[in-house]
């Protein structure tokens, strides 16, 4: 397969984005171009990306003075550019040394293979019972921790999955997309043994802004807010809750829709108005 673009989408976090952007910058392979997409106005996160604008890796930069969220930056990277590989690296995310060479390999040695992402999840998180029932072995060695969706950072899929699946719509999440590609016949889920993304929002990481609940509470990122997180506790909490789920979800696609839909929505919303909150 020719060429990888990847996205990354920069918002008002300049301390990782000094972190994120150089370390995608230095892990490209040759012949992949990173796409450069600002939200908002935030000048000292600006200023991080416009350093590195005239790095060779970097083909294309876009800057919306609103925030325009992420479907949109991820339809610009699908619709604008060329390479039969596409990925996203979220700005508060550092993928290992090597995950794309590793991931392009799967892809080249399975058609079939959909969104294959990185693990974010420290080995805490890890329930070796759920993974094992999870676990599937493909042509070349490979192994995946299978699931029909992943996170939005870290991840590589084919271009064809998107002509066959289509753009991301305006009420879509890349979860509910994954899911779509799912029912085309698509194969996702995680590479395993894991390769590893550090996920700085999450409070375990070494790396992260949240060193108290006051630093939380002043820059919450949106899930937390979506879901009346107000503490790190209860966000790390959240993290762990987010693990538990992938690792846990069915592989059966009915789950996903009709009836088996609708009553976990109706159950996420009653937990929504009693206690304030939704996890994942």
């Amino acid at each position: 397969m020719t060429g990888i673009d990847i996205l990354m989408i920069t918002y008002d976090r300049p301390e990782y984005v000094r972190l994120s952007l150089p370390h995608l910058l230095t892990t490209c392979p040759p012949d992949a171009r990173v796409w450069l997409w600002h939200n908002g106005t935030d000048q000292p996160t600006l200023d991080a990306v416009e350093e590195y604008l005239d790095h060779p890796r970097v083909h294309r930069f876009h800057h919306s003075s609103v925030n325009a969220g992420l479907n949109a930056p991820t339809n610009w990277l699908w619709q604008e550019s060329t390479g039969d590989l596409l990925s996203k690296v979220d700005d508060d995310c550092l993928p290992e040394n090597g995950w794309l060479e590793k991931l392009r390999q799967a892809h080249d040695d399975v058609p079939g293979f959909g969104v294959v992402g990185t693990w974010r999840f420290p080995d805490e998180d890890a329930d070796e019972t759920l993974i094992a029932a999870k676990l599937a072995d493909y042509p070349g060695g490979h192994q995946l921790l299978r699931n029909h969706w992943v996170q939005g950072s870290g991840y590589l899929l084919k271009r064809e999955m998107v002509r066959q699946t289509g753009q991301l719509g305006d009420d879509d999440s890349f979860s509910t997309w994954c899911l779509r590609a799912a029912r085309h016949g698509w194969i996702n889920g995680w590479y395993h043994p894991f390769l590893r993304e550090d996920h700085m929002d999450d409070p375990r990481s070494p790396r992260t802004i949240y060193r108290t609940d006051a630093d939380f509470m002043a820059r919450r990122p949106l899930s937390a807010r979506r879901t009346g997180v107000t503490t790190i506790a209860e966000w790390t909490e959240q993290m762990r809750h987010s693990a538990r789920v992938v690792q846990a979800a069915s592989l059966d696609l009915r789950e996903y829709r009709g009836w088996r839909l609708r009553r976990r929505t109706a159950a996420r919303r009653i937990r929504l108005a009693l206690t304030g909150r939704a996890p994942w």
